[in-house]
């Protein structure tokens, strides 16, 4: 598990992170957004290592990563959004190089280097030179030194960056893959990749935290769509009686149908709303087309976040 305790980070007189906290179990696969400036990459440098926090504490498994930097820091794998990569390395001794410096011993590298090229589709390139390949191939070169000698946790930043729809297909199985036997952080601004890659979503905005929520919760709002025949005064002051209603909003309007929006009150008894709006609809002889939850989008509930900063 990883824990970040009370994180803040200031360079000068500027808080790039301020007092930001989270638990990460293991084999989670949890999505870091935020708009640019928010503080994603500061906190990802300091959940590897790489930037010591100005106040709290980064713990994974119960050690103190301040105080323990190399034994957690063999067990990470890594994948900055620039990728100091050297380009008249080939491949293979590139991710040599690299399992050398991981501490990978010496009679583990070679199937190590191999099973992440495997893993990242580039096993034909390993005795190409860096810098002959495409963009998106230097990005699974990237991938592939993150995930040398199987870590346990997995920190990615922008991992489809400059990948192709195939290549970006495969990284999305490729997460899941590795989640299988590792904790996984992914920051991307691209949302659709966010939904097929990840449990969960952690939301910055201004270096702070301004949500954590499991995937599946974001898609669930506290609004009841329903579909009836009967678009009449009538209906709609009985709906406005529910008590677990809040607000009443007429939606699209088609010929023998008119659509509620209908926003129950916080914490309410979703099921008992509806029972209570079913009531309702045949209370005033009207038919029942549809009466289900709105499911929201990752971009929808990013909006709203950011929003409130307003």
């Amino acid at each position: 598990m990883i824990e970040a305790s009370h994180l803040s980070r200031q360079f000068g007189r500027k808080t790039a992170v301020s007092n930001v906290s989270f638990n990460i179990e293991a084999g989670e696969v949890v999505g870091l957004l935020g708009p640019n400036g928010a503080g994603k990459t500061t906190i990802m440098r300091m959940l590897s290592g790489y930037l010591e926090p100005t106040t709290g504490a980064v713990t994974v498994n119960g050690e103190n990563l301040g105080q323990n930097a190399y034994s957690i820091q063999r067990q990470l794998g890594y994948l900055p959004e620039n990728l100091p990569v050297y380009p008249d390395m080939l491949v293979a001794d590139y991710l040599d190089y690299a399992a050398t410096i991981k501490g990978i011993e010496r009679g583990d590298r070679s199937r190590a280097v191999r099973e992440a090229l495997l893993a990242t589709a580039m096993m034909d390139r390993a005795l190409e030179r860096i810098a002959t390949l495409s963009r998106g191939q230097k990005q699974r070169v990237g991938v592939a030194q993150a995930i040398l000698g199987r870590p346990r946790f997995l920190i990615l930043d922008e991992p489809t960056n400059g990948l192709d729809p195939h290549q970006t297909e495969q990284m999305r199985d490729l997460v899941q893959q590795l989640s299988r036997r590792a904790t996984v952080i992914v920051s991307t601004h691209i949302m659709q990749e966010v939904e097929a890659m990840c449990d969960r979503v952690l939301m910055l905005r201004d270096g702070q935290l301004a949500l954590d929520r499991a995937l599946g919760d974001l898609h669930r709002s506290n609004t009841l769509v329903l579909r009836t025949d009967d678009d009449t005064p009538a209906l709609q002051a009985l709906l406005e009686k529910v008590p677990q209603v809040e607000r009443v909003e007429t939606g699209a309007a088609q010929p023998g149908c008119r659509e509620y929006l209908l926003h129950l009150r916080e914490g309410c008894n979703t099921d008992l709303a509806a029972s209570n709006i079913s009531h309702c609809v045949l209370g005033a002889n009207a038919r029942l087309f549809q009466l289900e939850c709105r499911v929201r989008s990752l971009q929808e509930v990013f909006a709203e976040v950011m929003l409130d900063d307003e």
